[in-house]
């Protein structure tokens, strides 16, 4: 009986660059992922099929076994903090920087911070670290907002060229991660499918590897 392995990749821009690595790793989608509207693509081997999901969900996909290999980022995994799978490899894509942010020229918070975040977890822990005590406000979306309309002090946000922030009048401040994607696998399909699936981990290293 042929074994099933589905690999769970996000959505959007991680998606644009998981995709050559998958070709890298022999794995190709059998119909074009960007022009349908499918969340299930099977592919050049009948034994391995793609399930396209929000990057937030695809660690719980993960952790309760309805996937064996996945693909997030390490925001989405540091929030997530979820057991139930491993993190073998950091494919080095998609690379990016977790921080928070504050208004051009806005002077310093020595007293309680409201902070505006999709991060709650991160954010609780890094505010904590430093000592600061924080009203987090869970944002799914706009965090560059909070700011300019008080909702919040500062933000906690993923941060790329940097570009959206200084169009909405924020710079960045402390920095809390180095973002890239990760490839996840399910600690029991890595027992269960152990072959399979560590060929196919082998082969995301040696593609990840190549200059």
């Amino acid at each position: 009986m042929m074994t099933q392995i589905t690999i769970a990749l996000t959505k959007g821009r991680i998606l644009k660059e998981t995709l050559p690595l998958l070709e890298a790793v022999g794995i190709v989608p059998a119909e074009d992922i960007f022009s349908s509207r499918k969340l299930v693509f099977q592919t050049n081997r009948d034994s391995v099929r793609l399930i396209i999901l929000r990057g937030s969900d695809v660690p719980t996909y993960l952790q309760f076994g309805a996937a064996d290999i996945g693909i997030a980022g390490k925001d989405v995994l540091l929030e997530h903090q979820g057991d139930g799978y491993y993190e073998p490899l950091d494919l080095g894509i998609a690379r990016c920087k977790l921080m928070t942010a504050v208004p051009v020229g806005a002077p310093v918070q020595t007293g309680r911070l409201r902070v505006a975040t999709k991060y709650i977890n991160v954010a609780r822990q890094y505010y904590a670290e430093q000592g600061r005590q924080a009203d987090l406000i869970k944002l799914y979306g706009a965090m560059e907002l909070a700011p300019i309309l008080d909702l919040a002090h500062e933000i906690v946000d993923i941060v790329d060229t940097g570009n959206t922030l200084k169009a909405n009048g924020l710079v960045p401040c402390g920095e809390i991660a180095d973002i890239s994607s990760r490839l996840i696998v399910n600690k029991a399909a890595m027992k269960t499918k152990h072959t399979e699936i560590q060929a196919i981990v082998d082969a995301f290293q040696n593609a990840v590897l190549k200059p």
